[in-house]
């Protein structure tokens, strides 16, 4: 079993950065790909980033590359993305996910956290 916990969210102006941190627990963490996906108000939950297991292999939304990087501390437990050159559209609650093999999609992911809410203003 894995247990996730975003910080990091905030309010931020246009052009701004946020870095968002998910610490996870449990002996397995390592074992898992983990990624973030958001889900702004009214819209589906959408894919951001992902980071393959060892941290070897990244892939990330259109709409975010070149602005967003993922990475991940295994001794530590814990996923980051840093955001920069935010935008009005990047503003959603962003949520860690874990698969138990490598996904961007929200059907396979094995466990969520609860959030963390990022709003860019204009």
């Amino acid at each position: 079993q894995v247990q996730l916990v975003e910080s990091g969210g905030g309010l931020v102006q246009r052009g701004g950065s946020l870095t968002l941190a998910c610490e996870g627990s449990g002996r397995t963490f390592s074992s898992y790909a983990m990624a973030w996906f958001r889900q702004a108000p009214g819209k589906e939950r959408e894919f951001v980033a992902a980071v393959s297991w060892n941290g070897g292999s990244t892939d990330y939304a259109d709409a975010v590359k070149g602005r967003f990087t993922i990475s991940r501390d295994n001794a530590r437990k814990i996923v980051v993305l840093q955001m920069n050159s935010l935008k009005p559209e990047d503003t959603a609650v962003y949520y860690c996910a874990a698969f138990s093999r490598p996904s961007t999609n929200a059907r396979d992911v094995n466990y969520w956290g609860k959030g963390t809410l990022v709003t860019v203003s204009s």
